[in-house]
């Protein structure tokens, strides 16, 4: 998967908006190995992978129906959020081993 910025995050948070919150940790976790596909396609192919995009988690994630961003002070936002980058952190750690995410 490509680098992830603040849009990345964004959008993602955005598109889970969208579901119940039962099914958001699975959705994003769909999203990110999506992007990780399609980050390999791109590699393979030199072209965007012609459902998930291009690497990113942004072009996976704007490929669902997305609200418009709400403010930092919507509950429902800030934990959608929160559930990115916690999942964002364990898709790190888990593809880069255990030892990098010590202190």
């Amino acid at each position: 998967m490509r680098p992830i910025l603040h849009g990345d995050v964004v959008c993602a948070a955005r598109a889970l908006l969208e579901l119940p919150e039962a099914a958001q940790r699975v959705a994003l976790r769909a999203m990110l190995a999506r992007a990780a596909a399609a980050d390999a396609y791109r590699k393979r192919f030199g072209r965007a992978h012609p459902d998930w995009g291009n690497g990113s988690l942004m072009g996976v994630a704007c490929r669902r129906p997305l609200r418009p961003e709400p403010a930092l002070d919507d509950p429902l936002y800030c934990r959608c959020l929160s559930l990115v980058f916690d999942e964002l952190a364990a898709w790190r750690a888990e593809k880069s081993g255990p030892s990098r995410w010590r202190r």
